[in-house]
């Protein structure tokens, strides 16, 4: 057990990990707020739900609770550095799922609804799920 809680929290990447995942998380945890809370202008789980049913994702409520749940709490994750990884692996399939079903069809770009900004944060979460936290953060620790 103690192999494998070290080989999820080790970490080879200095301080550019640090740098790449608290802006991410930061970003990421207002995503989720939108969705679970209805926070920054967001609709919540009910209308977020609403609209992932409305788009083929069913049942709606259980997916906006899970992207919301994922965006949040992963962002969580990153912020602080504790279970960088996973955080990173779950984010990055959340991303996945974002850009196939919504995103893809509007082409690259932001300003059609493209998916530039979830394949950029989808690049950033595989590269933490590789690399790890980073120098400040709490995986360091543990990793010790």
């Amino acid at each position: 057990m103690q192999a494998f809680i070290q080989n999820i929290t080790r970490t080879s990447s200095g301080w550019a990990g640090t740098i790449l995942r608290i802006p991410v998380g930061l970003i990421l945890m207002a995503h989720g707020a939108q969705k679970l809370f209805g926070a920054f202008g967001g609709y919540g789980l009910e209308g977020t739900g609403q609209w992932m049913a409305s788009i083929g994702l069913e049942p709606g409520y259980l997916m906006a609770l899970m992207a919301g749940s994922a965006e949040f709490f992963g962002g969580l994750a990153l912020v602080i550095g504790l279970l960088v990884r996973p955080a990173g692996i779950a984010l990055a399939f959340t991303m996945l799922i974002a850009i196939f079903s919504v995103h893809f069809s509007n082409g690259l770009f932001m300003a059609n609804n493209g998916y530039e900004y979830a394949l950029t944060i989808l690049v950033v979460c595989l590269s933490l799920a590789f690399s790890g936290a980073g120098a400040l953060s709490v995986d360091k620790v543990i990793a010790k």
